[in-house]
């Protein structure tokens, strides 16, 4: 017998494939957009080439200031940008950066926003917002905030570094993990997190051999929208609070902080989350979806300690503090003295444990 559940699509529309940025112009008049404002950084454009083109000349002008964590104050140098083109619309081009800001932008404006990723962050697919202030980043959750359109095209993730692509997708399964467990969960979404995890976690392996393959990649990229689709059906956990916690508190780098904390945090949870984290272990082929994790990230050669990504050790008790300070619902209570304890072998690379 199934839960009872509730279980709410988003209303959005998205196209997925192999050189479909080349329906963009379609896509915009769709949604009403003749004066875009388009989001991408100066490598997206060198890739792309002649970007108002792409557009079919729906191109009001061009922000390539986005930065990770989504800081209020690059948001406010964006929002000038608006005021003085008047915009009627935006477009998102590349990573989560871009397409934090594209979405603040949105939550301030209402402006409708169409989004093309090129990393695996999946939060393209979500309602929710984390700006960052002074070192603390809070988030939010409004319809505003969900792009009404996203075009996924295998071709702008073939350039991804294998590095970078190792712990984007480290990041896309911490998604999937975490929505096995939450509070909101159902059978629907439970379902797509195993398979989402399932294909990252024998695709991500292949990009690394072979980083041009499209087969490969678009594998990848499947699993990852899958990931996006959990996160923005259900709500956070631990591993999220944490993540925005110690990312922000310490400027350290979003995919990569997702990378190393994701085998301690799933341990933390094990004890209290075991049918549901058992998903994720058949999901990875391991006895244990911890352990599979950390193994699954030695096997990428993604960063395995906090140390190694620039967190300093003396921050471990001012990180503990501030996670516990207004927390995500979690299916094991959130205690300091676990927290530093999860923190200190996560800031060392030492083997997840339960705590």
């Amino acid at each position: 017998m199934p839960q009872p559940f509730i279980y709410q699509t988003s209303p959005m529309r998205v196209v997925f494939g192999t050189g479909t940025i080349k329906g963009l112009p379609d896509e915009l008049d769709k949604l009403g957009i003749k004066r875009a404002l388009v989001l991408a950084t100066r490598r997206q454009q060198a890739e792309l080439g002649d970007i108002a083109a792409l557009t079919g000349g729906r191109m009001a002008g061009l922000f390539d200031g986005a930065i990770v964590h989504t800081p209020v104050a690059v948001t406010e140098q964006a929002m000038q940008v608006v005021r003085d083109l008047k915009p009627d619309g935006v477009v998102a081009i590349g990573a989560g950066a871009a397409v934090g800001l594209g979405k603040a932008i949105a939550l301030r404006t209402d402006l409708p926003q169409l989004v093309m990723p090129s990393s695996y962050a999946g939060s393209e697919m979500t309602p929710v917002l984390g700006e960052t202030v002074d070192g603390v980043k809070t988030t939010q959750s409004s319809p505003k905030i969900l792009p009404e359109t996203v075009i996924y095209d295998v071709n702008l993730t073939l350039s991804m570094p294998t590095r970078f692509s190792a712990i984007s997708g480290l990041n896309a399964i911490a998604h999937a993990a975490e929505a096995l467990y939450a509070r909101d969960g159902n059978p629907i979404t439970a379902l797509m997190a195993e398979e989402a995890i399932a294909k990252l976690a024998s695709a991500l392996p292949e990009v690394m051999a072979r980083p041009c393959d499209v087969d490969v990649r678009s594998d990848a990229l499947y699993g990852a929208w899958l990931c996006g689709v959990c996160l923005g059906t259900v709500g956070m956990a631990l591993h999220h609070k944490l993540c925005h916690t110690v990312g922000a508190l310490f400027d350290l780098p979003h995919a990569e902080t997702h990378a190393v904390l994701l085998p301690h945090t799933i341990a933390y949870n094990t004890s209290a989350a075991r049918e549901a984290l058992g998903r994720a272990a058949r999901a990875l082929r391991s006895p244990g979806a911890a352990d599979g994790l950390f193994e699954l990230s030695a096997k990428l050669g993604a960063p395995r300690s906090l140390a190694e990504i620039g967190m300093p050790e003396d921050g471990i008790d001012k990180a503990a503090a501030l996670a516990v300070k207004n927390p995500y619902w979690n299916p094991r209570p959130v205690e300091q003295d676990a927290i530093r304890a999860l923190l200190t072998r996560a800031w060392s690379g030492a083997r997840p444990e339960a705590g």
